[in-house]
């Protein structure tokens, strides 16, 4: 077995370790955040979109909703903040919304720490080098999340994927959980992928 290979294996421990302990403690939280979404806009309590995962494999995303549907005559990706509720704006600065991606990272989708997965329609059009982002598990935060993400292009943000993917270790991947605590704590944007990054990668790979 190779160094890389152990290493793989010790960051999958660290995942499930980190993940179950935090699903066990937030347990409570979630349970509320789900009644209170269904007291304030009704069902359904997860939002479910197609991502790719590792290699490229689609898998089923899980958060918290955070926005009403669209009614007649309003596009999906161009209302979002029309369409976010009260409670999802919220969920949406705490990164309360994201809790549920914890069951995914126990169950091998996702990892705590890799690229924001984007969506499946961008797949055949990466560069090939950006498409190298694939051959880590998407993470719940990651390199381009903790640096200065809305300050970046996306361009810029591909890069930090791979720049991850290629030079990652479980050092790093603890220095970007810690960095992602701090900003969760501090009231900071840990965001992955809005609007603004569809279109922006978009004018990239068109």
């Amino acid at each position: 077995m190779n160094a890389g290979s152990i290493g793989l294996r010790a960051k999958r421990a660290l995942d499930v370790v980190v993940a179950s302990v935090l699903l066990l403690g937030l347990a409570p939280l979630m349970v509320a955040i789900a009644a209170a979404i269904v007291l304030t806009s009704g069902r359904p309590v997860l939002f479910r979109q197609r991502r790719p995962g590792l290699h490229g494999e689609p898998f089923t995303m899980y958060k918290f909703r955070t926005m009403r549907p669209p009614d007649a005559g309003e596009e999906p990706w161009t209302t979002d903040e029309v369409r976010t509720t009260r409670l999802g704006a919220i969920l949406r600065k705490a990164s309360l919304d994201e809790l549920p991606q914890f069951v995914q990272v126990i169950s091998g989708r996702m990892s705590l720490v890799g690229p924001r997965p984007l969506l499946m329609e961008y797949l055949p059009r990466y560069t090939p080098e950006h498409g190298r982002r694939h051959e880590m598990r998407p993470g719940i935060t990651g390199l381009a999340q903790v640096s200065g993400r809305r300050a970046l292009t996306m361009g810029q943000r591909l890069d930090l994927d791979l720049h991850y993917v290629e030079h990652w270790s479980l050092r790093s991947d603890l220095a970007i959980l810690t960095r992602t605590a701090a900003a969760v704590l501090g009231g900071g944007d840990i965001k992955g992928q809005t609007i603004a990054d569809v279109d922006d990668l978009h004018l990239l790979i068109q």
